[in-house]
This record gives structure tokens, C-alpha cells and sequence, in this order.
């Protein structure tokens, strides 16, 4: 019988898309032992916002969580996440910063780290794969999935030589689902052209339940040959979190699959999980009902709950179906960038300015002006000349049109700060 592998992501993309990422070090602590004897191929820890949210709200050190979680699970390759070349930011940042910070990653216990950029514009993370396999971790990369008229599964395809042609040691490809609008169907295209064209590298999946089909999208993945999954534990699972290990490990049971999981470990997991959820008035992830709009506008489900509760502050939360339309027709004028972070944000924010000023853009976010003029990289698509003289003339003048050189910044930054340690001087940076 066929086996299936599983990356724990409860701590990374079920804290962030359920408690916001606050679930603390010390929260995480009584429970690592236990994860680390589970049976999972990999741990997910951090993410970009990982380090954002415990330094801003928590008031915690995001390298000693690192440090913390490395020496109780050792035996367990610990995986973060590399978000295209700027970090916490949405500007991209020098080759230096960005080398360093795959070091300190290294050097404090991550043994994976998957680079992605939303615009598959791999000019943006092929030197910080090249780097990662030269530190001696495993590389990996995402292939974001979204719907357009051009993320065709020959987009998908041609994107995926292209990285494997620049990158020939890559050890893995994710195919990455943030939005939760992975069908049935198009998997059964998908994947294997995908397969087709990596060949022996590893092909992984990572789907979110915002629309309710990606547990059934795990199953049809694994008959067709995919033998990793991202799952959670409940509560962290389910909703706008990653689909259940509890469920996906019975679903797959019953179809001939088999697992290296202890489920009697799971369950104590998630045993201490509900318990601080009711203790902490926090969210349990729940199955979903279908929501065809949610395929329209694609926003994911951090971003969805950030704008909910920033609409409703600012007394306009009858306004949120009309923002989320209005999402949809700005990604049609920006060349349909894919709904993942950065551009999540700029379309939303872009979308509620246009509603609220009654003009689309009247008033134009650096971010916006950036996007069109290659700041972040390619658009995927032409943007029309109309909507990209209005971007640019509303735009701030402050912006050139040409993105300007970046400098490499360590040398300073160990210099502006000598008594810290690189760790510290990331973080200041």
C-alpha cells in the first residue's frame, strides 16, 4: 500500500490563521516533546510574520523560539518560510540581508526553508535557494496556485522548469493553495502535468479549508502520487487553517494509505490545545460551507479577518461584499498578481480606498505605484496603459520610475549596531 507523509503546520500557518499568530513560546513549550515523537516528516515553525508578531505582541525573542523548539525536537527537521527577497517588508531587500538571514535561520535550528514569490517571478528567490543548499539545509519552493485567465496548467508547468532549470538541486516543490480554492477537478490536470515536468523532486501540497474542498483534495492528490501533505492539529485546523491530520489520516485509512503517525501522540496535542483555546477565549477551526465568491476574490483567510475587523473600526462593515467585488476587478486591472502576501494586502487596501472615495484610484498606495512600475518584480500580465498612467500620476512623486539599486546593507548594520549579535541586528533591521 501506498504511504503518505505529513508536515505539521499547527504552529505556523494554524496559529497564524486562527489566533493570529499569537500562540507564544511558552504556550507552544509543554507540548513539543510530544510533537516531536508524532510521527511528522517535517515541523512548519515560522513564517515571516513569526518573527513580527512575537517581537510587536508578545514581546518575545522569535530566534530563541527557534533555539527553544530545535533543542526539544531534534530528530524532527524544523521548516520556515522565506518570502520572496524582503523579509518582513514589502521592499526587496539586498542579497547580503537577505544571506544572513538564511544563515541565522540555519544557525539556529531550521533544517527547511521554502522560498516563494507571489509573482513567480524567480529572479526573487533563486539566489536564496542557491544559498540555502550551500548552508546545507533543504530548498524548497512554492508554486502559489490561483484563478485567472492566465494560471493555465501550462503557466504552472513552464514556471516549474524554469525554477528547476535555474535551481537543477532543488529538493522540493510545494504546490500551495492560501486561498482554499484548489478544486477536485483541476487536480486531476494539475498535479500531474506538475509531476511531469519536476520529475524525481519532491512534489508536496498545501491547501487551505476556505471553501471546504481541500480535504477532498488531499485525497485525490495522494491517488495521483503526491506523498506529502501540510495538515494541523484541531482546533488549529479547519476554516481558514489547513486541513484536519485527524480527518486526512482517517480519509486516507480508508482508501489504502499508510502512515508513520502516532495518532495517541496527536491526540494529546490536541487535547492541550482545545483546553488552552477555552481557557484563552480562542477561535477552534471549523469545517466550512462552499462559498463560490470566495474562488472570485481569493483573499486568504488572515487577510479576510483583517479586514473584517478594520472595516468594522472604521463603522463599514456593510461595506465588506462591495470591497471584496471591487478586489476583483482591481487584480483584473494589476494583471492578476496572485492573492498571496504582499499582494493580498495592496489589493485590499487598494479596494477599500477606491469604495470609500467613490474613484478608482483617486489615491494610490506607495505599494500600488511600486507593483506597476517592477519594484517587486514582473507583473504576470500587461497592465492596461489607462489604469497605469493613473497609478503612476496619482502616485506619489517621491517614487521613481526606476526601482533603485540596492546596496548591500550588513557591513553598516554591523557597524550602526556593534555590541549586538547578527540575531539582534536582524531584528533592528
Amino acid at each position: 500500500m501506498a504511504s503518505v507523509k505529513f508536515v505539521d503546520t499547527t504552529l505556523r500557518d494554524g496559529n497564524q490563521c486562527l489566533w493570529a499568530t499569537r500562540l507564544s513560546t511558552p504556550q507552544m513549550y509543554p507540548i513539543l516533546d510530544t510533537l516531536g515523537r508524532s510521527g511528522f516528516h517535517a515541523i512548519e515553525l515560522m513564517g515571516l510574520v513569526h518573527f513580527d508578531a512575537p517581537v510587536r505582541y508578545l514581546k518575545e525573542n522569535p530566534w530563541e523560539r527557534i533555539r527553544l523548539v530545535h533543542d526539544k525536537i531534534k530528530a524532527v527537521p524544523l521548516q520556515s518560510l522565506m518570502r520572496s527577497n524582503c523579509l518582513l517588508g514589502f521592499d526587496p531587500k539586498p542579497d547580503d540581508i537577505n544571506q544572513l538571514w538564511l544563515e541565522r535561520l540555519v544557525a539556529n535550528g531550521i533544517q527547511r526553508i521554502v522560498s516563494f514569490d507571489g509573482l513567480h517571478d524567480w529572479s526573487n528567490i533563486v539566489n536564496n535557494l542557491r544559498y540555502t543548499k550551500k548552508l546545507g539545509a533543504t530548498a524548497g519552493a512554492w508554486l502559489t496556485y490561483s484563478e485567472s485567465p492566465i494560471h493555465t496548467d501550462e503557466f504552472y508547468v513552464e514556471k516549474a522548469k524554469e525554477l528547476i532549470t535555474q535551481v537543477p538541486d532543488l529538493d522540493l516543490i510545494t504546490l500551495e493553495d492560501a486561498s482554499g480554492i484548489l478544486t477536485v477537478d483541476r487536480v486531476r490536470t494539475l498535479i500531474p502535468a506538475i509531476k511531469g515536468a519536476i520529475g524525481d523532486i519532491t512534489l508536496e501540497l498545501h491547501g487551505h479549508c476556505l471553501t471546504g474542498q481541500a480535504p477532498l483534495v488531499y485525497l485525490e492528490a495522494a491517488r495521483l502520487g503526491v506523498e506529502i501533505l501540510y495538515t494541523s492539529i484541531p482546533p488549529l485546523a479547519d476554516g481558514a487553517a489547513p486541513p484536519s491530520v485527524v480527518q486526512s489520516v482517517n480519509n486516507l485509512r480508508r482508501l489504502g494509505f499508510t502512515h508513520d503517525l502516532d495518532l495517541d501522540a496527536i491526540e494529546e496535542i490536541r487535547d492541550y490545545l482545545t483546553r488552552l483555546a477555552e481557557v484563552l477565549n480562542l477561535e477552534h477551526g471549523k469545517p466550512v460551507e462552499f462559498d463560490i465568491f470566495q474562488h472570485e476574490h481569493q483573499i486568504a483567510g488572515g487577510v479576510l479577518s483583517n479586514l473584517r475587523s478594520q472595516l468594522r473600526d472604521a463603522g463599514l462593515s456593510h461595506r465588506l461584499d462591495e470591497v471584496l467585488e471591487e478586489c476583483i476587478h482591481v487584480r483584473r486591472d494589476l494583471g492578476w498578481p496572485i492573492v498571496v502576501t504582499p499582494f493580498a494586502q495592496l489589493l485590499v487596501t487598494q479596494s477599500v480606498l477606491n469604495v470609500v472615495h467613490g474613484e478608482r484610484y483617486r489615491i494610490v498606495p506607495d505599494e500600488i505605484k511600486k507593483y506597476v512600475l517592477g519594484y517587486y518584480g514582473h507583473p504576470q500580465s500587461k497592465i492596461d496603459e489607462d489604469i497605469l498612467d493613473r497609478i503612476i500620476e496619482n502616485g506619489s512623486d517621491r517614487i521613481s520610475s526606476v526601482p533603485p539599486e540596492l546596496l548591500p546593507a550588513v557591513s553598516d548594520l554591523r557597524k550602526e549596531y556593534p555590541d549586538a549579535d547578527d540575531d539582534e541586528r536582524l531584528l533592528r533591521y
